[in-house]
């Protein structure tokens, strides 16, 4: 039973990362990012920029909204695509190394056609946020194709719950799980069989295999949109860099989240924030912390 957890250190780990004089791009990994549907285009681009800041060969972002689906002069680096009708076909084209879903999906038929041909695609680290969490959690089958999964590649899903979204998987209320937050936890790793991130103040994070693990970083200015976003796309981005670099899924998901929450409590300390704090200034620390720990 989860009562207790260990302090989150896993910033040693990030020497890993360091990169020989002779690497490629290829060496740091294909990232393919899937949401943004109308509107919420801005989600998938945090995450995205995310990807790109803190390492990723190649961050592909698979746009849902067709109007913003297109070259960004101020994001030059991203791939930036329509999402395909086939999206089987379409992952197996790009062969990713890794693939994160869920920033600004939505809910549309399109939408529930990519999440289960990710949760489907084999082997890979997958990373799971935001709208894919609600969809899992309102379509019976897709959790399903989640637990098989995680049977026939464990440790490779992550997923990354707010209270608000480890509730609805959980079919209990948000307070409720910010009364409990280790029988969420537990509770979250025994439903889906993943890796869990459970976000909030002390985010904890769990799996099948790893005690609970308790980040000690984080302040009240994370509490914006679009700090989730810009932690998916950095869980992705070191995921994807540590296939080369003798890094699993959890030692990359526990890097990203103490990394994220440290970046946060950097700026404060620096006076940018904890008010005002913006997902994209803290991308930015994220990046500066990662180079200064290789």
């Amino acid at each position: 039973m989860f009562d207790t957890a260990t302090p989150l250190q896993s910033l040693d780990l990030i020497h890993q990362l360091k990169r020989a004089p002779t690497e490629h791009k290829g060496n740091a990994g294909k990232v393919i990012l899937v949401g943004g549907a109308p509107g919420m285009a801005g989600a998938l681009l945090l995450a995205g920029n995310a990807s790109m800041h803190l390492g990723a060969g190649w961050t592909i972002l698979e746009m849902l909204d067709p109007s913003t689906a297109h070259a960004l002069p101020e994001h030059a680096e991203l791939m930036v695509r329509l999402a395909s009708f086939d999206p089987q076909a379409q992952l197996k084209s790009t062969a990713p190394d890794v693939i994160a879903i869920g920033p600004g999906l939505g809910f549309s038929n399109l939408a529930l056609h990519w999440l289960s041909a990710v949760i489907s695609y084999p082997t890979i680290p997958v990373v799971i946020d935001a709208d894919a969490l609600i969809l899992i959690a309102d379509t019976p089958e897709l959790m399903t194709l989640l637990q098989q999964r995680n049977q026939a590649f464990p440790n490779k899903t992550v997923i990354t719950p707010h209270p608000g979204e480890a509730g609805h998987l959980l079919n209990i209320s948000a307070a409720d799980v910010q009364a409990n937050r280790f029988r969420a936890l537990e509770n979250l790793v025994q439903l889906t069989q993943s890796i869990v991130v459970l976000k909030g103040r002390h985010s904890l994070i769990a799996s099948p295999d790893h005690s609970p693990l308790c980040c000690q970083q984080g302040n009240p200015g994370m509490a914006t949109g679009g700090m989730g976003d810009a932690l998916t796309g950095g869980i992705a981005a070191v995921a994807a860099q540590g296939i080369r670099h003798s890094l699993n899924l959890w030692e990359a998901t526990s890097i990203a989240v103490q990394l994220h929450a440290s970046a946060a409590d950097s700026l404060v300390a620096k006076g940018i924030g904890p008010i005002g704090l913006t997902p994209s200034e803290t991308i930015l620390e994220m990046r500066s912390l990662l180079n200064q720990h290789l």
